[in-house]
Parts: structure tokens; C-alpha cells; sequence
């Protein structure tokens, strides 16, 4: 059973309230423009120096900065330069067989005087690690122990009693952000690779291959032109979802256009029931919009998106068909699919492809 609420009675008013929160958030910016006015070389160096690393970036930081840390590994790990965290509390206790020669120690310590900090020093120099330290400044232990510094320069915490971790990390964070992208254009990272280290979240499910989100060939329905629309369909019927679409295809294997429902319920609304026994090639919609084999997902959303498809033919680069993209496995709500259908040209439409599942 929940506990009773205590009664609580506001030590500030509103309007005190969201002046405080603004001047926070204003002391936190101008840490940030601080550290941007105080770049100098060293960060061309720690940026060469982690672009040309054949191991790892292990970052270490204790208290508040192990957060900071974490997230600035994982931000390099995701935009090309392996990298993990290590706790230095742990290290000291066994974690340390974590590192090899030419591993990048990335520092994070504002005072640059952190006792775990500072104990791990001759450890990390014992074993090779080149140290980049980010720190308030070089004259620190740190800061002299580390072959590259990036200075913080004096920052004055946005507590109100100015000892609570907040600017600083603020600014050590979007240091870090610098020197991870920075990197990753130095290592000219691209979509692809992106799209390979976020096969899972919706950004990356945008940048994968057409053929990674398709329904491959031998799950979709296909017919040569000259069949005629009965022997296609009564050939091709089967139990289950299906796609929508026909493609059709030359004596070569060639798309040449493809049949849909929407094709068939326009011959019967248009009392041309006869043509139901004619080849396919009389009725079909010649030259249909297809995606080419290597494509990203982005283009072909852009294409369904404009032209209000539901499906969209992948093909090879002999023009033969690979698969079908089908908008009912593009979509995970009904309601995705409606924002589809109404954006306006040109606008790329939120959608979120699920992986193809065989």
C-alpha cells in the first residue's frame, strides 16, 4: 500500500520558480559558449589522436562525471570508435586486464584531483594507455599526468550553493559530443555505417538497404505478362496475408508492371469483367515505380509517400524483380499509414520499417 503523501507547502512562488529554472538553464549555456571560446589545438590533437586508435576509448570518470563518461563512450561506440567505460574504483580491483597498449584513456575529472582518479594514473601509464584528460585545467594532477588536455577552463556550478555538479558536466558532456563527432568525420562515417551500429532503433531502420525491409520474391506474387488476369490469380491463390500487387514480368525475368486490387476492382466498376481473360500485359500499369537493389529505406518511404502507393517492386539492376516493399509491414499503426498517405510532396514521412521475418 502506497504511502500517506506528506503535506507540502512551497518555499518559493511560481514566478520564483521558473526564474531560477531560467537562470540555471542560462548558467549551463554559458559554460558551454566558455568551453567553445577556449578550444585550441589540443583538440585537434585529441581528436587525430582517438581518430587514428587501433584498440579502444576507455573512458573514466567517478561521482557525476562516470555518467557524463558513459554516455560520451557510448556516443563514440555509436559513430565509429570502439569505446567502454570503466569504473576506476573497479579497475583498481581487476579491471584493469580490460586495457591494452594503445588504448585511449579518456579522462573525465573537472578538479582534476578525484582521489580514484589520480590512484589510477600510474596504472594506465604502466600499461601503455595514451591519456586525454578533460579537466578545468593542466596544472592539475591530471592535467600533467595526460599527454593531451582539454581545459574546462573555471566554471561556476548553477546550484545555489555552487557545489553541486551541474555546469560542469553540462560542459564536459558537450565537449565530449564535440570530440566524439568530431572524430567520426575525421573517420568519414557514414550512413551505412550508421545504419549497421543502429539496426534496431528508427533512425537506423530508416537507413537500412530496401532489401533488408522487403518481402523477398518467393513470398510475393508474380506472373508472367502474357498469363491472363484468371490464370494469375486463381494460380496464385493461397491462405494467409498477402500482397496487394502482381508483378509481371517478360519472358527474361524483366519487370514490365504490375496488377493490383485496386486494377482488378476498376475492370469490374467498369463493367470490363471480359478483360478478367485477357493477358495481364493489356491491363497492367506499365513501368511501375520500383526501388533499385541497395537503395535506402528513406528514398523508398519518400517514393510510397509522394506517389500514395502500398507497394513498391525492388529490383535488381537488370530491372528483375527481388522482392516487394509493402506498406502494411512499413507501418506499425494504422495511423502511421495515414500520415503517410497526406504528407506533402517533399516532406519525408515518419514511418518505421519492421525487419522482414522469413
Amino acid at each position: 500500500m502506497a504511502a500517506p503523501a506528506r503535506n507540502w507547502t512551497p518555499q518559493t512562488s511560481d514566478a520564483e520558480t521558473l526564474k531560477l529554472g531560467r537562470e540555471i538553464l542560462l548558467a549551463e549555456a554559458q559554460a558551454v559558449l566558455s568551453v567553445a571560446d577556449r578550444l585550441d589545438p589540443q583538440f585537434c590533437r585529441a581528436v587525430d589522436c582517438i581518430a587514428a586508435c587501433q584498440g579502444h576509448v576507455v573512458a573514466i570518470g567517478m561521482g557525476k562525471c562516470s555518467y557524463v563518461g558513459q554516455k560520451i563512450s557510448a556516443t563514440l561506440a555509436s559513430t565509429g570508435a570502439p569505446s567502454y567505460f570503466l569504473h576506476p574504483a573497479e579497475a583498481m580491483h581487476g579491471d584493469l586486464g580490460r586495457l591494452r597498449p594503445g588504448d585511449v584513456a579518456l579522462m573525465l575529472s573537472f578538479s582534476g584531483e578525484t582521489a580514484e582518479m589520480v590512484d589510477i594514473l600510474p596504472a594506465l601509464q604502466g600499461l601503455g594507455a595514451v591519456i586525454v584528460a578533460i579537466t578545468a585545467s593542466h596544472d592539475s594532477t591530471l592535467g600533467r599526468a595526460a599527454r593531451i588536455v582539454l581545459q574546462l577552463g573555471q566554471i561556476e556550478e548553477a546550484c545555489s550553493l555552487k557545489l553541486a555538479p551541474s555546469a560542469s558536466t553540462t560542459a564536459m558532456l558537450a565537449l565530449g559530443d564535440a570530440l566524439a563527432l568530431s572524430v567520426s568525420k575525421q573517420r568519414q562515417f557514414q550512413p551505412e555505417d550508421f545504419a549497421r551500429f543502429h539496426p534496431g532503433g528508427s533512425l537506423g531502420r530508416r537507413l537500412a538497404k530496401v532489401e533488408e525491409c522487403m518481402r523477398p520474391l518467393e513470398t510475393c506474387r508474380i506472373s508472367l505478362e502474357t498469363e491472363t488476369v484468371r490464370e494469375a490469380l486463381v494460380r496464385q491463390s493461397s491462405p494467409g496475408r498477402r500482397s496487394g500487387a502482381l508483378m509481371l514480368v517478360d519472358a527474361d525475368g524483366r519487370l514490365t508492371g504490375v496488377f493490383t486490387d485496386s486494377d482488378l476492382a476498376r475492370l469490374l466498376e467498369r463493367r470490363r469483367d471480359a478483360f478478367i481473360d485477357h493477358p495481364l500485359c493489356e491491363v497492367m500499369t506499365r513501368s511501375p515505380k520500383t526501388a533499385a537493389a541497395g537503395s535506402r529505406m528513406t528514398a523508398a518511404l519518400a517514393v510510397l509517400a509522394q506517389h500514395k502507393l502500398s507497394e513498391l517492386p525492388v529490383v535488381d539492376a537488370a530491372g528483375r524483380p527481388l522482392g516487394m516493399l509493402d506498406i502494411t509491414d512499413l507501418v506499425g499503426t494504422a495511423e502511421a499509414s495515414d500520415e503517410m498517405a497526406e504528407s506533402p510532396e517533399g516532406v519525408e514521412p515518419v514511418l518505421f520499417p519492421i525487419r522482414n521475418k522469413t
